[in-house]
């Protein structure tokens, strides 16, 4: 018998997540997205089921909320990380109209997906949409590649979020914008407290990390005006009122709420800009 590593053993649970199990099959998720969602207001207020299109909306939102921080302009290059199946790197290119988008993941059977559910959207912007594998920690481009970075629930699986801010900030020109969103922990505490509640957390697959260490890490890899925004309200009921809806309203994931309200976990979009006289780097 050999030995599995706890990193080996997160891999092999990720890749299988997001390979043959495939998430966007899941009846959690919706059109092929695979995020908690951003919820309005008014579809919890009316107490009526939610429908499946108003579930692809929140997670069509989740999108729109991050991409509306990098302030996009028809010359923006913007880089996805962690763009999974891609549906949202198109929604951006048609909603945003950058010049291009760029789509990195470390998943193959995800890049395949991308590429078949893309396929016209790539067929019509040959240049202006590309998927790419490759590692957030590692991404194969020069410096200064980006005018944009967004990430939208993916840092969760990025095996070291220092390592993620000293690259984006290499890939990014002067002047360039981060955004990100994923759940964080308010504070040190939270971690310990949901891997009994939560078994993606337990098995390693979700890493949930202080908030304050990602901000810090951005402002040491370089970066100014770091800003983290508590966005849990709009996301943690809705999802769970989604959750109740289908057949895993008895599952652990019902404690993602729990952990919430206890002040275990939250919801952050963060966002940080490269300096504009950063330079030479």
């Amino acid at each position: 018998m050999t030995d599995t590593s706890p990193t080996e053993g997160r891999d092999a649970l990720l890749a299988s997540m997001y390979g043959v199990e495939d998430l966007s099959s899941f009846s959690l998720f919706s059109g092929n997205f695979i995020n908690f969602g951003y919820w309005a207001d008014d579809v919890l207020a009316t107490g009526e089921p939610i429908t499946v299109a108003q579930r692809t909306r929140s997670q069509e939102d989740l999108y729109r909320v991050v991409a509306q921080r990098l302030a996009i302009g028809p010359d923006d290059v913007l880089l996805e990380v962690g763009c999974g199946i891609g549906v949202g790197s198109a929604l951006v290119l048609s909603e945003f109209d950058p010049a291009e988008v760029h789509g990195l993941d470390l998943s193959p059977d995800q890049l395949a997906r991308a590429e078949r559910l893309n396929s016209e959207t790539l067929r019509a912007h040959p240049k202006r949409l590309v998927f790419q594998r490759g590692s957030a920690l590692d991404m194969p481009w020069p410096d200064g590649s980006f005018s944009g970075i967004y990430s939208v629930e993916a840092a969760q699986h990025f095996g070291g979020l220092t390592a993620f801010a000293r690259e984006a900030y290499r890939v990014l020109r002067p002047g360039g914008r981060l955004a990100l969103a994923t759940f964080f922990s308010p504070d040190g505490q939270g971690p310990a407290h949901l891997a009994a509640l939560i078994a993606t957390v337990r098995s390693g697959v979700d890493v949930v990390r202080p908030v304050g260490s990602f901000t810090t890490g951005l402002a040491d890899a370089g970066f100014v005006d770091v800003r983290a925004e508590s966005i849990g309200d709009h996301v943690w009921r809705g999802f769970d009122t989604w959750m109740d809806q289908t057949e895993h309203r008895n599952s652990w994931g019902r404690n993602w709420l729990r952990g919430y309200r206890e002040g275990w976990i939250d919801y952050y979009l963060v966002t940080a800009r490269v300096a504009a006289d950063a330079g030479t780097r």
